[in-house]
């Protein structure tokens, strides 16, 4: 090359090739991306070296807002940058209006508590120089020497990497990397500026993903985990010889020296805590970005992260908390760390932040509790250390009621914690939320919290102060709202004063039952109906000004409806039942075959089967219809085969229905009363009817010629059987042992449903005809589900 300069070569030709335009992803400026081209010629101009490099060119547009003009500043940037061709006007002029219109991404707002540009250095650390890239080796040179000139040469560096841009260009420097990683490595006990100058650099570098591998190359992730847990124990340290110190001067405070000490060792615990403080929050920080793997995620869970960033909640720094607690937000979407911080009992210690003034570390500390209320026994820490008062305070503040609106809705899932609701403001603030939305569609949230607070009694009576339900019927109706509708639902299930305000909008509800109407509006309208069990309502004239029998008999055939509307009819039948002429009514227009053919067709369905049952329970109470249930139809011999089932509520509603059966008709009766002394004594029967004969046969069951006491007859036609011997001793008892010396009825059912008094019996026939309750539905079931990721299954 040194003999072409001399002699052969004439001159150096140099062509930019290939411009194109791009934006910059982070900062407002365009980004030019060209190819320099460079040629050596010879004497006579023909080409002798060649050489081509990639160049990029970044014009940053600090004076662009969203009041500029964007036509005359893209004419100005190609006027003064030469690489740009004047033909490419129009294509500078798109990409400055995407960059005036263009938000801030989701990630970069997440981010910018924790950017490299918002660390400032101690004051001990800060320069008066502007560090250069191109000096860079000078500052390399500084970490070879004393421990200051180390932070300052440290401290020029970090503030070259500061600067996205000069990222790459120190990445290809790996002596400058090398010699901060050894400082880190060997003197950060010696220097806490220093250690947290060097691990700042780092954290500029793991800003960016692909910087990554460099971090973990040097082992900075475990460096800072080993850093951190010291910089702890020293915490604990000076706690202890503070406290010492403060003992001391508690038991002599008259000593002026004991009081001076005292106080110089506070005004120095503080300065060191302040240093200490920066240092953990850059170092968690760090280890924060490295997290995003998480593989590495797990090697930080196996030394202990999670109780680490617990221990470090009991701080007062909220910029440091800030950190913790994103940090703990991120872990807690996996098992082992949920498990881990129900073991350090973290919710107790997040429990103290809320509420803070600090808005954004509220709004991530409350992420977290979302996050670890999915979790049942942390929703009872949260409730126990008094959290439920503090989140419903909060829905007051617009910018956290969302978040508050669903831990609260975590919460009123447990059984165990709805009423508790009524002791906080929270009910009268979700009301007021609920009619301030007018006919707008309603938050999910507010709306699924209110359904699951309605199903309390203690909260109905809150609910419905005022107009309240008048007004929530209004937009259901309305808007035909189905989830308003399962709030009003909820609210009339419950016994006592707030039942009776139904009375005045039995009318709109069943209007609204109907085929016209859509099917999940139907359902909540007959399931509230159904559970309006008040005297003092005509449900026959309800079921005739509504014609409602019809409809109820066309939802009884399988397969006319979705099953839970049909199951839905079925309770409603059985409500209506508990009304004598509304049982008439029902029993004349053919509805008992009905509900026998969907007991057949449904025989497999606990739910089905124990409310048909319950609605022949109603019938057989009145006379008119516990006819046509007994002498028109098979139901009680379907009852028969339902009295052992595996079903206990089933088995309850059967027997009780049996027993009043068995009391008014007196062939079922003897039926009834076989069958269950069979079923009572079967076990006993079959070892007496199997035994074989033979020499070790049992003497108490054979005659002296060896023939058989029981023989070919009817084993219940021997009265022997029944200890007849004894049978004077139980004279007395009446209501076991009738004249035959047969066990009534009533004995067995007594003592299936464990109701025999004190003397073994029944007290009264009348207590055994009680009405019952009707049996609980599925309705509100809430099954499990897993929410926690593992890190043994989750996606690398």
């Amino acid at each position: 090359m040194d003999s072409l300069q001399g002699g052969d070569s004439r001159y150096l030709k140099r062509r930019v090739k290939g411009c194109t335009l791009e934006v910059h992803p982070t900062d407002r400026a365009l980004v030019v991306q060209y190819e320099v081209e460079a040629t050596v010629l010879g004497e006579l101009g023909n080409p002798m070296i060649g050489e081509r490099k990639e160049c990029q060119k970044i014009i940053r547009l600090k004076s662009l807002n969203a009041h500029t003009d964007t036509s005359s500043l893209a004419r100005k940037v190609v006027e003064e940058c030469r690489l740009i061709h004047s033909s490419k006007l129009h294509e500078v002029e798109q990409l400055l209006f995407y960059l005036q219109n263009r938000k801030q991404s989701n990630d970069i707002q997440e981010k910018k508590c924790i950017s490299s540009q918002d660390f400032t250095p101690y004051t001990g650390v800060e320069l008066d120089e502007v560090a250069s890239i191109n000096s860079i080796d000078e500052y390399v040179d500084l970490l070879y020497e004393d421990i200051q000139e180390k932070i300052r040469g440290a401290a020029l560096i970090f503030q070259l990497a500061r600067n996205p841009d000069n990222l790459e260009e120190l990445t290809q420097r790996e002596a400058a990397i090398g010699a901060l990683a050894r400082v880190l490595r060997e003197d950060w006990k010696q220097s806490v500026d220093l250690a947290t100058t060097i691990i700042s650099v780092f954290f500029c570098f793991s800003s960016f993903s692909q910087f990554h591998g460099l971090v973990s190359n040097f082992k900075i992730g475990a460096l800072c985990m080993n850093i951190i847990e010291h910089e702890l124990k020293r915490y604990d340290l000076w706690q202890d010889e503070l406290q010492k110190k403060k003992k001391a001067y508690e038991e002599f405070p008259e000593n002026p020296n004991l009081k001076k000490e005292y106080e110089k060792s506070f005004k120095k615990y503080h300065s060191l805590l302040t240093k200490q403080e920066q240092l953990l929050r850059v170092a968690l920080c760090l280890l924060l970005n490295l997290a995003e793997d998480t593989r590495t995620e797990l090697k930080m869970r196996n030394k202990n992260i999670v109780h680490t960033l617990v221990k470090i909640l009991d701080r007062e720094d909220e910029e440091l908390l800030v950190v913790v607690v994103s940090f703990l937000k991120k872990l807690s979407i996996f098992l082992e760390n949920k498990n881990d911080m129900a073991e350090t009992l973290a919710v107790e210690k997040l429990a103290r932040l809320v509420p803070c003034d600090h808005q954004e570390l509220l709004s991530t500390n409350l992420r977290l509790l979302l996050n670890l209320s999915f979790d049942t026994t942390l929703r009872s820490q949260m409730v126990q250390t008094g959290l439920l008062p503090k989140v419903s305070s909060l829905l007051a503040d617009e910018a956290q009621r969302q978040l508050s609106m669903c831990i609260l809705y975590h919460i009123s899932m447990d059984d165990r914690f709805k009423s508790m609701f009524a002791d906080t403001d929270c009910i009268p603030q979700l009301m007021k939320m609920v009619f301030d939305c007018g006919e707008e569609t309603m938050n999910v949230e507010l709306i699924s919290l209110c359904i699951n607070l309605a199903a309390n009694k203690s909260n109905t009576k809150l609910i419905c102060e005022g107009n309240s339900l008048k007004m929530l019927m209004e937009r259901a109706v309305k808007l035909k709202d189905v989830l308003v509708m399962k709030m009003i639902r909820n609210l009339s299930q419950h016994n006592g004063n707030t039942k009776s305000l139904f009375l005045d909008h039995v009318g709109d509800l069943a209007a609204q039952i109907s085929e016209e109407e859509p099917e999940e509006f139907v359902i909540e309208c007959l399931g509230t109906l159904a559970n309006l069990t008040i005297t003092d309502l005509d449900w026959a004239l309800v079921l005739q000004e509504y014609n409602l029998v019809p409809y109820l008999n066309d939802r009884l055939k399988p397969g006319s409806a979705e099953d839970d509307l049909i199951l839905e009819a079925v309770i409603m039948i059985g409500t209506v039942s508990m009304d004598d002429s509304c049982a008439a009514m029902l029993a004349k227009s053919g509805l008992v075959p009905a509900l026998i053919e969907l007991l057949n067709a449904r025989q497999e369905d606990d739910e089905f089967v124990c409310q048909i049952v319950y609605v022949f329970y109603q019938m057989v109470f009145h006379k008119a219809t516990r006819d046509v249930i007994v002498k028109d139809t098979l139901a009680p011999a379907y009852l028969i085969d339902l009295m052992q089932d595996n079903n206990a509520e089933i088995r309850k509603v059967c027997n009780n229905t049996l027993d009043i059966i068995a009391e008014f008709d007196e062939e079922w009766g003897k039926k009834i009363q076989n069958e269950k002394f069979r079923w009572y004594n079967c076990r006993w029967l079959e070892m007496v009817e199997n035994r074989p004969l033979g020499e070790d046969r049992e003497p108490f069951l054979y005659g002296e010629d060896g023939e058989s006491l029981i023989g070919d007859r009817d084993t219940l036609e021997r009265p022997d059987l029944f200890y007849s011997g004894a049978a004077e001793a139980f004279e007395e008892i009446d209501g076991i042992i009738s004249a035959d010396g047969a066990f009534s009825p009533e004995f067995y059912t007594g003592f299936q449903d464990g109701e025999l008094g004190p003397t073994g019996y029944m007290s009264s026939l009348s207590e055994q005809f009680d009405p019952v309750d009707r049996p609980l539905s599925a309705y509100g079931f809430h099954p499990g589900e897993e929410f926690f990721y593992n890190y043994n299954t989750a996606s690398r």
